[in-house]
């Protein structure tokens, strides 16, 4: 009796096989009409099917990601974020599930969630890094986002949006000294592979590091002897061993080259215009070198030269640059003019002077210096009233200039005295005698 009741009992608990057959046929009918609904982008009645699904199967991780795609077709993405992130909860292994709360990040803009969600992807598939790194961009992470480049360019080959984000990233001074740890490691790991040297020169450059920069070129020139970029290093080791020829293919070799810094550059035309100082025989060679600097806007290569013997008083070698100079500029200018007319009265060259600073006066007649260079230059010639002219002329444009002012008054009373006027000589003197007081 006691069997027959328990067995009773235990019947009527159980379902009946055709409630289960029932309920199992309207679950289908539900979620294929939510999928034909869908497919007509009638999302409203999908969205209803499938929340009778859940009535049914309230655990079923696919119909909350069904569910998810409905809202999010109709861009209810607070909805769909939280029926992708039940789907994920119920489902911890279906990568899918991610994807759409993934895809949720995105359409709002919510990078920082994204970083989160982007790093649980990486687990079934390295290759969302790709999308990491983008996502480290929106957050301003960019040292992540550095050390993220860093590592795919390494791992699956450079790509050109990355190497936009990293031109982005260290286009910020503070982020460039980890670059250039990375770029010495990369060179210690693969040291044939010259782009790395390239980089890491360019950011010792940067930094005004020229002896890294050459320490580095010197690696290269170890590594991949043919480099452009090897050539600097050799070319200060053959003017070590006075390779003279080597040297000026060397530096030939650089100056020539659109991938060499121009810091570089004009470091080693400098080296090798200190050379000619004991091998003269080469200036030919400097001339030449002078050419590859014609598009030079930031620094006049043969001003420069013309300076350099200016200041070893090597006077003709400075008038010839300082011609060149000029030269190459129309109309001259001013800066040019007035060291070349140093060197002139430097070396006792007065017709020279009195012809170019007349010719400077033409072209610029406000200028009170270049009236009085060529007034100086007439009195050494003892063309006396043509030095008085241009010095009472070019006193008008004489302003806040005393030691200017001193000597046009020394210079006039030579002049009046040269033209055997006393009076006038004794009156400039003393007026250049009260200048003189007044400064001290």
């Amino acid at each position: 009796m006691l069997v027959l009741l328990c067995n009773s009992a235990l019947s009527w608990a159980q379902t009946e096989p055709e409630e289960i057959k029932l309920e199992d046929n309207k679950f289908k009918d539900y979620f294929f009409e939510a999928l034909k609904q869908k497919a007509i982008e009638n999302y409203d009645k999908a969205i209803v099917s499938l929340e009778s699904c859940l009535k049914i199967e309230p655990n079923n991780a696919t119909i909350y990601h069904e569910l998810g795609k409905n809202y999010f077709a109709q861009k209810d993405y607070k909805n769909a974020y939280s029926s992708f992130e039940k789907a994920s909860t119920l489902d911890p292994a279906n990568k899918w599930f991610l994807i759409g709360m993934y895809d949720v990040d995105y359409a709002t803009k919510d990078y920082v969630d994204g970083v989160k969600v982007i790093n649980k992807l990486i687990l079934f598939d390295p290759a969302f890094k790709e999308d990491l790194t983008s996502l480290y961009m929106n957050t301003g992470e960019f040292d992540k986002a550095l050390e993220l480049i860093n590592e795919l360019n390494e791992t699956a080959g450079k790509s050109e949006r990355r190497e936009n984000y990293k031109l982005q990233i260290l286009s910020q001074g503070k982020y460039q000294d980890a670059e250039i740890v990375n770029l010495v490691n990369q060179i210690n790991k693969y040291p044939k592979e010259e782009s790395n040297y390239i980089s890491l020169i360019y950011y010792y450059s940067k930094k005004d590091d020229l002896e890294k920069v050459l320490e580095t070129a010197r690696k290269l020139e170890k590594e991949i002897p043919n480099s452009e970029w090897a050539q600097v290093s050799l070319f200060k080791s053959h003017l070590v061993n006075n390779e003279s020829e080597k040297a000026i293919k060397a530096m030939n070799i650089v100056l020539a080259s659109a991938k060499i810094d121009s810091k570089i550059k004009h470091r080693i035309f400098n080296e090798f215009l200190i050379y000619l100082n004991t091998n003269p025989q080469f200036t030919a060679d400097l001339d030449k070198a002078i050419a590859y600097f014609d598009n030079d806007k930031n620094v006049n290569v043969t001003q420069e030269v013309g300076k350099y013997y200016h200041n070893k008083k090597q006077w003709d070698k400075a008038i010839k640059y300082y011609e060149l100079t000029l030269k190459s500029n129309s109309p001259a200018d001013v800066e040019t003019a007035l060291l070349l007319l140093d060197v002139y009265l430097q070396s006792n060259n007065f017709g020279q002077m009195a012809q170019f600073a007349s010719d400077m006066v033409d072209l610029y007649p406000a200028q009170p210096q270049f009236y009085y260079y060529a007034g100086l230059a007439y009195n050494q010639l003892k063309e006396f009233k043509k030095a008085k002219e241009m010095f009472e002329t070019g006193m008008d444009y004489v302003v806040e200039n005393p030691t200017l002012e001193i000597n046009y008054n020394i210079q006039l009373g030579e002049a009046y005295n040269g033209l055997g006027d006393t009076t006038k000589k004794e009156f400039y003197f003393s007026k250049a005698n009260e200048l003189l007081k007044k400064q001290k």
